[in-house]
């Protein structure tokens, strides 16, 4: 890895080459457990055991035809998911587990190199129309699944290009948005449709769309953002953080964006509200920016450094996570909480009044509950605040409403796991939409089931690869 001084001066990926000689030897770490939890760990069910032996005997056409049999993309999750299959593996129970995100990564960047991955259309075709709404990880799963079995598929995108938060959300520190446009022209050769810069719902009527298609994914992502409703709010100054990242990659990639609402942080003092990844990621683009001073704050305690008795192997493990964002310049603070926003009377944000707070032990089968500690209220100077505290459910009006689908109890779209089927006759939901926002493996694992589902709902079976043993079993995981 780049050293922070020096990759904070641009955008690029910071991870250094590895060889592939010790790729295959943490390949050959690899116990090839007789039971597998790596396969449980990870959503998609990637066959790692033996794609690690594959690396290992150094068949790396072997382990990239293992590798996509499972997984579409593992160009994007061999880059920003958070591994959960790491944390279930046997080997990490005492020591560090395999690197299989790296392996991973190795594994489809070799075949890109070698010419084995090539676009693939479908000898015949079905006759059937798909159209997937939204053109993040499920929709680009579904779509290209869907595609293999020969249904024409047409994928609708709001934005002026596909990839949703893969190209919008993550910094192009972490995904390099041409690996986007890689796969994207890839599936194009392989004859899917891309319609940007078009909101359905509104550019296209939801009864037009349903007349023109057999079937339609609803795949477009939790996108309404959890507010803070706190004084001063309406300062100049507090914005959502996808506001902010959505801009700046906009920026990057050239992309015309509205210069009189440019957010460009250079010598501000910044102030992030959320401790998640979001959170991460505007840490790491405000000190790309040249921030004065970056603050992070989370409302939660401090998270503790080992497993404890709530999340033993192989469990996720609620401990602390310090990304290379905060290696590159962060003070961090936890169960605090935000009062006020205060202006400088000229409606412009100057500085955010906090609180400690303290948790209580929750009784049984209760949430819990904090107070702020007295004598702990402060200020903290920020210029801007981005608020990273996580999405609460995809967007109601327009298409939704439009089609008249069932919400759940959380405002997702009402579709059972496994099935997917909404409550409106050929109209089927998965990825965020439905579980609400979750991981990129998460995303590409419904997006594959979902279209089996339509595949079956189309033709009446499908001979698209399944996940059996997660379809359906695993659901809410807690990372």
């Amino acid at each position: 890895m780049k050293d922070p001084k020096e990759r904070i001066n641009n955008y690029a990926e910071f991870y250094l080459d590895f060889s592939s000689k010790k790729t295959e030897t943490q390949a050959a770490r690899c116990m090839d457990c007789g039971v597998p939890f790596c396969h449980n760990g990870c959503p998609l069910g990637n066959i790692i055991p033996e794609f690690n032996d594959a690396v290992y005997r150094q068949n790396w056409y072997e382990a990239y035809k293992i590798l996509v049999s499972t997984n579409n993309f593992p160009e994007f999750t061999g880059r920003i998911c958070p591994a959960p299959c790491e944390s279930s593996c046997v080997l990490g129970i005492n020591k560090p587990p395999v690197a299989i995100e790296h392996i991973e990564k190795t594994i489809i960047e070799k075949a890109f190199d070698n010419g084995w991955v090539k676009a693939l259309a479908p000898s015949k075709r079905s006759g059937k129309k798909v159209a997937v709404i939204g053109s993040g990880p499920a929709g680009l799963a579904c779509a290209e699944q869907l595609n293999k079995a020969g249904h024409t598929v047409t994928v609708f995108e709001r934005d002026n290009q596909p990839g949703g938060l893969l190209r919008y959300g993550i910094p192009d520190f972490k995904l390099d948005k041409k690996y986007v446009e890689r796969r994207v022209k890839l599936m194009q050769e392989e004859g899917i449709i891309f319609k940007t810069s078009t909101n359905v719902g509104v550019d296209v009527k939801p009864a037009d769309l349903m007349k023109e298609f057999d079937a339609v994914a609803l795949t477009g992502g939790s996108t309404i953002p959890r507010d803070l409703p706190v004084p001063g709010r309406d300062n100049k100054g507090v914005y959502f953080a996808m506001e902010f990242l959505k801009q700046n990659n906009q920026r990057v990639s050239g992309e015309k964006f509205d210069k009189k609402a440019e957010l460009f942080v250079k010598d501000a003092n910044v102030l992030v509200i959320g401790g998640g990844d979001t959170g991460s990621d505007c840490v790491g683009t405000s000190n790309r920016h040249g921030a004065k001073a970056i603050t992070q704050i989370e409302l939660l305690p401090k998270p503790k450094t080992a497993r404890g008795a709530t999340d033993p192997w192989p469990e996720w493990p609620q401990i602390l996570r310090t990304s290379s964002s905060h290696d590159e310049g962060c003070d961090r603070f936890w169960s605090v909480m935000t009062k006020e926003f205060i202006g400088d009377g000229k409606g412009n944000l100057k500085a955010a009044k906090v609180v400690t707070i303290e948790w209580d032990a929750p009784a049984p089968g209760q949430r819990p509950n904090f107070k702020e500690v007295p004598g702990t209220e402060k200020e903290i100077p920020c210029e801007y605040a981005f608020l990273a505290m996580g999405f609460v459910n995809p967007q109601h009006e327009g298409l939704l409403a439009g089609l008249g689908v069932k919400f759940d109890n959380r405002g997702n779209v009402d579709a059972l796991y496994g099935e997917y089927k909404t409550s409106v006759d050929k109209v089927f939901s998965a990825g965020d939409m439905r579980r609400g926002q979750s991981l990129v493996v998460w995303a590409i694992h419904e997006g594959r089931e979902c279209a089996i589902a339509i595949d079956e709902f189309l033709i009446g079976e499908s001979t698209l690869e399944a996940k059996k043993t997660s379809r359906f079993t695993l659901d809410d995981r807690n990372i």
